[in-house]
């Protein structure tokens, strides 16, 4: 009966495929409308999606550019960790840092710098969640720290822009210790009278809310940013509830009185300006230059902001 039967043969794969004429990484697509968006115009809306308002993650020099006017000088720049622990879990701690240094160009999760807002000079430190999810270590406070004692000196207020999952576990009680740290230098901050304004993003949970997130005379989120202390899925296992809807959302915490603005992205700046000539009795700028000040006033020239750092000693 062998003439009933028919061999059959395998596809053979295409011997060469064809390269594709769209380069990678020019759409994003948005998480919560779907939209397609160009990545070009998703930069230029400052990473928020324009159909739905979704506020994508901002690395933390994308978000000095969103503040400072123009250039800023980077302080503390070379400050690293040194694994004091030599902490070991699924890989060692220096091999996590060493790939987050490649991938982020940064020595740890954090960039401090002053600069101008508005006409407004200012110290701003700003998290970078790619490192090792924005955690909190000693290099982390270190930087923070200085940054709040180098504004005390020059009479300059502090932004601090909260991007973490809290503070990195593998550098034990030393992480905790920054919570203190940060905190008493925040209290010498308001002894000078100087203001600080929090800025808190998607996602700031951990010691970080539990230290100086918390803290400010003016605290500020992004809208539908997670901020919390644990994640809703452990309070749930351990209240054996459900929680309400938004729970843990900026939304959410603005309507029980833990938050004071809930601001879009693209009004933050403006925001924080007018706050801080409130606070510090700044005068508002005008709008427009009288007209001998036009006529005398030479082109601007057209330059990206900068990173020009200044070399700092290692933590210790």
């Amino acid at each position: 009966m062998a003439w009933f039967k028919k061999a059959r043969t395998r596809i053979a794969p295409a011997s060469k495929e064809k390269p594709s004429r769209v380069p990678e990484g020019l759409w994003v697509k948005c998480p919560d409308c779907s939209q397609i968006i160009y990545n070009k115009d998703l930069a230029t809306n400052l990473h928020v999606c324009p159909k739905c308002a979704h506020h994508f993650r901002l690395s933390a020099a994308d978000r000095l550019r969103t503040l400072f006017d123009g250039e800023w000088i980077e302080h503390d720049r070379d400050l690293a960790s040194t694994d004091p622990l030599n902490f070991t879990d699924t890989k060692p701690y220096k091999g996590r840092l060493k790939a987050s240094m490649a991938a982020t160009g940064l020595k740890d999760a954090i960039i401090s710098a002053s600069g101008v807002i508005d006409g407004i000079p200012t110290v701003v430190a700003a998290m970078e969640y790619e490192f090792i999810g924005g955690s909190m270590g000693v290099v982390v406070g270190e930087k923070i720290a200085r940054a709040i004692e180098r504004a005390i000196s020059a009479r300059q207020p502090v932004v601090i822009v909260c991007c973490s999952g809290g503070a990195r576990m593998m550098e034990g009680a030393l992480s905790l210790m920054q919570m203190a740290k940060v905190c008493g230098a925040l209290a010498r901050l308001d002894r000078a009278r100087l203001p600080y304004i929090a800025v808190l993003t998607d996602p700031t949970t951990g010691g970080v809310t539990a230290s100086f997130a918390m803290l400010g005379d003016l605290n500020i989120a992004e809208p539908k940013a997670l901020i919390g202390f644990a994640g809703p899925r452990v309070i749930e296992q351990t209240i054996r509830q459900t929680l309400p809807e938004g729970f843990q959302r900026s939304e959410f915490l603005l309507e029980k009185g833990m938050l004071d603005l809930v601001v879009d992205r693209r009004e933050m700046k403006a925001t924080i300006a007018n706050a801080l000539r409130f606070m510090t009795g700044v005068p508002l700028r005008s709008t427009a230059p009288p007209p001998a000040a036009v006529a005398a006033a030479p082109d601007p020239p057209v330059a990206a902001a900068s990173t020009r750092s200044e070399p700092a000693p290692q933590a210790s």
